[in-house]
């Protein structure tokens, strides 16, 4: 017996030996995980993109990612040899940061060959990296190579590969070519970045998915989503940088100069996943009108305790109000939304839509009642006071939500993510269809007292202005 205790507890000594350079086992297992980092790993689009702070755990992703990949043994994806590039700014930030991450989960046995750009392979981890082969599961090899971006554009060309990892943003001209070297294969991007650089084309692409691709999904990262960082070490991290900065560095936000409009909204929060909801639920349409531009229509609809939830959308340009009614009556019936008691659908909607243009002889409220939509033109327009009863829905002053918005809205949840403020003051004109009428939904709700805003004397002065102006 006492023999079989010792021969137990060489086996658990062997074992723990073993575990010691075995990092990728102790990856997000034990008391405290990462939550954020399995929701990337576990993401079957093929551009995901993390953005986070400084030591939120977004490049421990990309490198964790990558090492599973080349070994054949990614827990929610099928498994291959593959063929990759990791893409660094410069060759130095690619030995400091993603190459050291990759040397860090890669257990030496696992490795069969380096190559080096620079320094010797017996020192891999002090020199530039050309490319590592690595065993996998299969018995064959699989290839990570690196790149820098200060190579230019012409270096990226002519390779078929299986993905590439992009640690912090590449420039455009570089994406693209990388997304042509995955084209064939069926590869895919994922990028890790923190974004220091402004409203970039990442901000567009990426962040916004101003193309409604449904192959790109994103999500960011801050210091408190990271279990490893002590409360403390966060402190001390916040109070080291400006407060311009902090929003990066800390929670992963693009930032432009004036700010976001709705800085509360927090995405993990107000963006839900679409549900099966009580017909007493059901609220109310408003329409933004828009023929050129276009045309936004959300159906809202309220809970017993005054919480809204924007449960489906209409948005495009182009059509005429025919065209618009149809597609309105659709989501209605697929709904089951109520009428009135003549079978009517009723709506908000701008009061622009009550001026007749040169061409049609009828306006907007018109044509859309004879589509069997009753419009009421009467909302209240008032921008400023509009904002601060949207941003309180957002989130109250006691940090609760009650504006939750379903995830198939899309235009909306871009609107609000690319809502700035102008260096006047004001907010900026432009891709806001569907802000306007939420905006003009929610000031029609005044029975809950708590969500009206007073206008501050500078709200007011600045009103005056702008109906000056319009006189002019």
């Amino acid at each position: 017996m006492n023999d079989l205790k010792y021969k137990l507890k060489l086996v658990e000594d062997e074992i723990k030996e073993r575990k010691k350079d075995d990092f990728l086992s102790q990856y997000n297992t034990g008391e405290k995980v990462h939550k954020k980092q399995l929701e990337f790993h576990k993401c079957q689009k093929k551009n995901r993109w993390v953005f986070g702070g400084n030591r939120s755990g977004k490049t421990e992703c990309g490198a964790v990612e990558t090492v599973y990949l080349a070994r054949g043994i990614h827990p929610y994806r099928k498994n291959k040899p593959i063929s990759c590039w990791v893409v660094s700014l410069s060759k130095q930030v690619q030995r400091d940061v993603a190459q050291a991450k990759i040397l860090h989960y890669l257990k030496k046995q696992w490795i069969e060959k380096i190559v080096m750009s620079k320094g010797r392979q017996d020192s891999a981890e002090s020199g530039i990296i050309d490319f590592i082969l690595v065993r996998n599961v299969f018995g064959s090899l699989s290839k990570i190579g690196f790149k820098s971006c200060d190579q230019g554009r012409e270096k990226f060309q002519g390779t078929s590969l299986d993905f590439v990892w992009f640690d912090e943003e590449p420039p455009y001209d570089i994406y693209l070519e990388c997304k042509m070297r995955v084209l064939d294969k069926s590869g895919e991007i994922f990028g890790t970045m923190t974004p220091l650089k402004g409203l970039t084309w990442v901000y567009n692409e990426i962040y916004l998915n101003e193309h409604n691709d449904e192959n790109v999904w994103s999500i960011q990262m801050e210091w408190a989503d990271n279990p490893y960082l002590l409360e403390g070490e966060i402190e001390q991290m916040s109070q080291s940088i400006s407060k311009e900065e902090l929003e990066s560095r800390r929670y992963g936000k693009f930032m432009q100069c004036g700010g976001l409009v709705y800085n509360n909204f927090d995405e993990n929060i107000n963006v839900i996943e679409p549900f099966a909801f009580p017909k007493e639920w059901q609220d109310n349409i408003s329409i933004d009108p828009g023929l050129n531009n276009p045309l936004s229509a959300h159906f809202y609809a309220r809970d017993y305790d005054g919480n809204v939830y924007v449960v489906a959308e209409h948005f495009e340009k182009g059509k005429d109000v025919d065209w618009h009614a149809n597609k309105i009556k659709e989501i209605a019936e697929k709904l089951n939304w109520k009428t009135n008691r003549n079978g009517f659908l009723e709506a908000l909607i701008d009061s622009a839509a009550t001026q007749r243009t040169l061409a049609s002889a009828k306006n907007v409220v018109e044509l859309f009642y004879e589509n069997q939509i009753l419009t009421n033109p009467r909302v209240n327009k008032d921008m400023f006071a509009g904002i601060n009863i949207v941003k309180r829905y957002l989130c109250d002053a006691n940090g609760k939500s009650h504006l939750f918005i379903f995830k198939n809205c899309i235009n909306l949840i871009r609107e609000i993510k690319s809502y700035w403020w102008g260096d006047d003051d004001l907010p900026i004109k432009k891709d806001d269809h569907c802000l306007d009428e939420m905006r003009y939904y929610l000031v029609s709700l005044n029975q809950d007292k708590s969500f009206t805003a007073k206008k501050t004397e500078v709200q007011k002065d600045k009103e005056r202005l702008i109906k000056k102006l319009k006189k002019y």
